[in-house]
C-alpha cells in the first residue's frame, strides 16, 4: 500500500502517511508486548533483583 502511494506523495500525502503511522504503532506495539513478555517469564531476571 505503501510502495503504491510512493507515486502520489506530491498530490495526496495522506495515502502514504496514514499508512506508515500504523505500520509504526504496530511495530511499537509487538516490541512493548515482547519486552513484557520477557521481562514476566525469563526467570534469570528475576534472581538479578
Amino acid at each position: 500500500m505503501m510502495a503504491e502511494g510512493r507515486n502520489f506523495v506530491a498530490v495526496a500525502f495522506h495515502i502514504i502517511l496514514y499508512p506508515g503511522i500504523l505500520l509504526a504503532i504496530t511495530v511499537l506495539a509487538i516490541n512493548l508486548l515482547g519486552d513484557g513478555l520477557r521481562d514476566a517469564l525469563d526467570p534469570r531476571l528475576a534472581r538479578q533483583l
